[in-house]
């Protein structure tokens, strides 16, 4: 197989895009992707369809993917470092269903632990990746598992999280995973906002070591600061504000990463009024 350096010339450049999953759209003011694009054209180029197989697509999904309108595959139900859970041949026959209906660029999703235990609906959640070489070897060798499996590109994503286990930096875990697994990455910036504000660091640290030239996907969203029992914390929830870190390393990233080919702006359960601004300025932002 060509290393990635040279599948990527392949990947179609998507440009700006917004996410959704399962029921997102029948939300409460929810944002409503096909009038987006309708009104946007430019802010709903593609649409990152959030899927758990055992769910399928909701209405959204499957309207936008009936016109033919570009795609990528956000799994939402698989733990990359467990070899036993990649290779679930009853779960991979419902991923390449999917693929097939969906027409996906690629697939992606956060690299961390989707479920504890059985894949049972019970048990999902989303946790970390233990952030050591022995994890980033196991993640590597998932990933390039399921793109044996499904013919398509896997990029990992850093994952939301409060508390951290593992002796790397994210970026540093991410960039090992990248290496050991040939494969391109999604860097989603929000998350390593929020990294970063809790371990203290500048929100542009250790970025010089990830290789930029494998960064193919770029996730913006907003959060809000919360508090429980004087503990206080960020939230990943989604929301339009997006934070100053969050757009101070959208900005460092987008200027460097040559391979850059779509963007996501996660504002997914939010009216359109409320998200243009911030389309907008990815849009300013993004090279041409």
């Amino acid at each position: 197989m060509a290393s990635f350096l040279e599948r990527v010339k392949a990947l179609p450049r998507l440009g700006i895009g917004v996410s959704t999953e399962y029921g997102a759209g029948d939300s409460a003011g929810a944002l409503d992707v096909l009038a987006l694009r309708e009104a946007h054209p430019r802010f709903a180029q593609f649409l990152e369809v959030g899927v758990e197989t055992a769910k399928g697509l909701d209405r959204h999904a499957s309207a936008w993917v009936a016109r033919g309108l570009p795609t990528t595959y956000h799994f939402l139900d698989v733990n990359l470092d467990e070899r036993e859970d990649v290779r679930d041949e009853a779960w991979l026959d419902d991923v390449r269903a999917i693929v097939r209906a969906t027409r996906p660029a690629w697939l992606c999703g956060d690299a961390g632990m989707w479920h504890l235990g059985r894949r049972e609906r019970g048990h999902m959640l989303l946790l970390p990746p233990v952030l050591s070489e022995e994890c980033a070897k196991e993640t590597a060798e998932g990933v390039a598992a399921l793109r044996e499996a499904t013919g398509k590109e896997v990029f990992p994503e850093n994952p939301p999280g409060q508390v951290w286990l593992g002796d790397m930096h994210v970026l540093d875990f991410f960039a090992r995973v990248a290496e050991l697994g040939d494969t391109g990455l999604l860097l989603d910036c929000a998350h390593l906002a929020i990294y970063q504000k809790i371990h203290g660091h500048d929100p542009l640290t250790a970025l010089d070591g990830l290789p930029l030239d494998r960064v193919i996907e770029l996730h913006v969203a907003g959060s809000t600061t919360g508090d429980v029992d004087g503990y206080a914390f960020l939230e990943d929830d989604h929301v339009p504000r997006v934070l100053d870190e969050t757009w101070k390393i959208f900005e460092h990233v987008a200027a460097r990463a040559p391979n850059l080919k779509a963007v996501v702006f996660e504002c997914e359960r939010n009216p359109m009024a409320a998200c243009v601004d911030a389309f907008g300025r990815i849009d300013g932002i993004v090279p041409p």
